[in-house]
């Protein structure tokens, strides 16, 4: 494929995969430590009816009022779960399975039964995203990148996940010390004056940042995979925190990067027609 062609139709899905799957993986690294890898397949099972009514209400898929339907519906859930576990006096893990396979098929309930036929908001999306679908239709090839009224024409996903890797990736920097001595050592953390709550609050709020910026573009099932693949993976490569975070994003790259390209032009080498899900395609490498 010529640079008119890969850099106007290909270029931009595989950018915003790849920031996607790193901004998922840096904090699923931390998540995987403290044994709570699932907790990126349960936001993203909470935030699909926080991001459908969020559209009833406002009609716009734009980020702010995404964000904030996500919010609320991540505190109900929270709420949810504790009720549901003083009342029923069961345990934890309970509580949150029934939670969350709750709110996720109200999700695709809601999806189901209100008109968003207008914008790409439907389960296919909601599970698959709509990668294949953010062109860049001002390119003309690869001295697009330097012409400024070209880049003005960037799909708004790419900058939304640039700014979002972005801000994980400083939120790792700046909190790495607290970080690691909280996952490896909570009691050691809490002796020395460290707010162990604080710190996991503030990480599963990172997660969930990434993880409603990355929903809208390529679906919950590479957010679910990204969260837990790339970092379980570097686990297996190193026992160095520093290494594994390294590892995780080498891996988190090459799975979308590689995952993309499978998707588009794997069915074509093997003699078939179409391309297949690069959302599915992603998660399965």
């Amino acid at each position: 494929m010529s640079g008119a062609e890969f850099v106007p139709l290909s270029l931009t899905p595989m950018l915003i995969g790849i920031l996607a799957a790193i901004a998922c993986a840096l904090p699923g690294n931390f998540l995987l430590l403290r044994r709570q890898a699932l907790i990126g397949d349960a936001i993203s099972h909470v935030v699909l009816p926080g991001i459908v009514l969020a559209f009833l209400v406002t009609g716009t898929i734009t980020t702010w009022p995404m964000m904030i339907g996500a919010g609320g519906a991540a505190l109900i859930s929270v709420l949810l779960i504790e009720a549901i576990r003083r009342l029923g006096r069961i345990e934890p893990g309970a509580a949150m399975g029934v939670v969350f396979t709750t709110m996720f098929a109200g999700g695709v309930l809601l999806l189901e039964r209100t008109d968003t036929s207008s914008v790409h908001l439907d389960v296919e999306h909601a599970l698959m995203g709509n990668l294949e679908s953010l062109i860049w239709l001002d390119a003309r090839g690869w001295q697009s990148l330097l012409d400024p009224v070209a880049l003005a024409g960037l799909p708004s996903e790419l900058t939304r996940m640039a700014l979002t890797c972005l801000a994980v990736a400083i939120f790792i920097g700046l909190f790495w010390r607290p970080l690691k001595i909280s996952t490896f050592d909570e009691g050691f953390a809490q002796v020395v004056g460290m707010r162990t709550n604080l710190i996991g609050l503030s990480l599963v709020a990172v997660s969930a940042m990434a993880a409603v910026a990355a929903f809208d573009a390529v679906g919950s099932i590479i957010v679910i995979a990204m969260f837990i693949c790339p970092p379980a993976a570097a686990r297996l490569v190193t026992n160095r925190l520093v290494a594994q975070v390294g590892w995780s994003v080498v891996f988190a790259t090459l799975s979308a990067g590689l995952g993309y390209v499978l998707a588009g032009y794997g069915p074509l080498w093997l003699g078939g027609q179409d391309s297949v899900s690069a959302a599915g395609m992603i998660a399965t490498v």
